[in-house]
């Protein structure tokens, strides 16, 4: 897709934390940016929720248009960068209306493109002008470049990533210090790591929204996000990571696409061999698994003004530069319809188990008991201290079942009088290189 104009005029809608970075980089670093797209790259428009805050940049020959759908029908705005976020509503509107006007989208917008994504692809492809949104996944990390571009020549096995700092960070923290899960949500709150109201986060839907978008380009199908199975961080307890230690593992929120599966958001166990489990704190990290190329492995910051507001000028620059990429890869119409994938429980997986029991004879056995009942059979167990007739935690990994058994498994161990509280249950994700 190429762009011949010597000047690519630019409008923003949304000017929070990212927003008012990209638009402070687009003016103090005018000259390097524009000789990077071969364009020059003037911000002609801006749209906010309020005309008079401070955003660290001047207005001096800068449009302002308080209702942000309006941007699209500014003649002379050739890009605009939508930074407003949500799936529906200004931001999806004003994305439709700009690509309806033969305007260049570049979006941060995970929850648009993985709800709407297809439907506005096939608008940018009629129009022909772009929609590119790297800074929806990964930050500061060029995941969708690295998938869509550097490993383009590759049939893809296995996506996998962390795609959530704030839960990354909450895990980590409680793995290094034994805090429970509501304490450190207060800090990362505090920190500015984690939003007033958190489930996005921790219950695993914004990476989950992420996941959705590398799914769709790894495997040649439109994002379908409600394919994708979700669970956050909640259920995760202090204890599990000291078992999950001495097990061999670390305890991870990941996100795994594979082709034929039901892409999962989950908590789960990695083998402390793996490269995913190494990555801490409020870093992202995505690993794909192709051949020929094997295991790549990309780590980064996933937020904040400077990483996602260079993704966002990365995008800017393509498009000027005209490189900018057909969305998800290819053209439309050879994009398989996402909402129509089968959705296989594919192979058989490996589980964490805790159990939290009365600490008495006969409890293992029954337990062990139910297993077998289930073609479950346990491969490590592990109790820390005795406790006769008080309530202790018992934790165990099995051998690779399938999930139904698990789910049945479950349901029947909690119907034991010796079980004081729902079984917690946790997938045990192969390292890269492994199946």
């Amino acid at each position: 897709m190429t762009y011949e104009k010597s000047v690519l005029n630019i409008a923003i809608a949304g000017l929070g934390v990212v927003g008012s970075e990209v638009a402070r980089q687009l003016i103090r670093r005018n000259d390097a940016l524009s000789a990077a797209g071969g364009s020059r790259l003037q911000l002609v428009a801006v749209s906010a929720r309020s005309k008079d805050s401070d955003r660290g940049f001047s207005m001096d020959g800068i449009q302002w248009v308080d209702d942000a759908r309006d941007l699209a029908k500014i003649d002379d705005v050739d890009l605009v960068i939508e930074l407003i976020g949500g799936s529906e509503g200004v931001a999806l509107d004003l994305t439709r209306a700009a690509l309806a006007a033969g305007k260049h989208v570049v979006t941060a917008n995970k929850a648009m493109i993985a709800h709407h994504g297809g439907a506005l692809a096939k608008l940018a492809e009629e129009n022909e002008v772009a929609l590119t949104f790297e800074a929806a996944v990964a930050g500061g990390i060029p995941a969708v470049k690295t998938l869509r571009e550097g490993l383009v020549a590759n049939e893809f096995s296995r996506v996998a990533g962390i795609l959530n700092g704030t839960c990354n960070y909450i895990l980590s923290r409680m793995e290094k210090t034994g805090e429970h899960f509501d304490d450190v949500l207060v800090d990362a709150q505090k920190l500015g790591y984690a939003e007033a109201e958190p489930s996005f986060d921790v219950d695993g839907i914004d990476a989950a929204h992420k996941l959705t978008i590398l799914a769709a380009i790894a495997f040649g199908h439109t994002p379908h996000f409600e394919a994708v199975k979700i669970s956050g961080i909640r259920d995760v307890s202090a204890v599990d990571f000291a078992y999950a230690r001495q097990l061999g593992f670390r305890i991870k929120l990941v996100g795994v696409a594979e082709p034929g599966r039901v892409p999962r958001m989950e908590t789960c166990l990695l083998p402390l061999s793996s490269q995913l489990a190494k990555v801490d704190g409020v870093l992202n990290a995505v690993a794909y698994d192709g051949m020929p190329i094997g295991s790549v492995l990309s780590v980064g910051p996933g937020a904040g003004a400077g990483a996602t507001g260079s993704a966002v000028l990365a995008d800017v620059i393509d498009v000027a530069a005209g490189r900018a990429c057909l969305p998800f890869g290819r053209p439309m119409a050879a994009l398989s319809d996402g909402s129509k994938a089968k959705n296989g429980n594919g192979p058989d997986t490996a589980f964490y188990i805790r159990l939290t029991v009365i600490d008495q004879p006969g409890v293992l056995a029954d337990v062990t008991r139910i297993l077998q009942e289930h073609d479950i059979s346990v491969e490590s167990l592990v109790q820390q201290g005795r406790a006769p007739d008080d309530v202790v935690a018992l934790a165990m990994t099995t051998h690779e079942c399938p999930a139904s058994a698990l789910e049945a498994a479950l349901s029947a161990l909690s119907a034991l009088s010796c079980v004081k509280a729902s079984p917690v249950s946790m997938p045990i994700v192969p390292s890269e290189q492994e199946g």
